[in-house]
């Protein structure tokens, strides 16, 4: 038996006799909750025309949070118009983000 099929099969073993813990944060969970309730009932299509910057910089943060970029953009959406959208205050500088470089 190979080291991986010997491992699944202690893994397998290790959560039907209950031995394993989530270690996901309740802000995480929260993230995986929201974003599940955002794209469970995809009943329609939309086409939007994005900056390529803008969408450069939404499929970064979609990377950062483990999740797709569409799903990111459908969360923050659903977010918006729920009123469960909440503002970041504008760093010290002023600006809300960083500069891009000019493409």
């Amino acid at each position: 038996m190979s080291n991986d099929a010997q491992y699944e099969e202690e893994l397998l073993a290790a959560y039907e006799a209950g031995k394993l813990k989530s270690v996901a944060t309740r802000g995480e969970l929260s993230k995986l909750r929201a974003a599940a309730r955002a794209t469970a009932i995809k009943d329609r299509r939309v086409n939007i025309r994005l900056s390529a910057g803008d969408l450069q910089d939404i499929q970064v943060r979609a990377l950062e949070e483990g999740m797709p970029y569409q799903t990111l953009i459908a969360s923050v959406l659903h977010k918006y118009v729920t009123g469960r959208l909440e503002e970041r205050k504008a760093p010290a500088s002023g600006r809300a983000r960083s500069p891009r470089k000019p493409e």
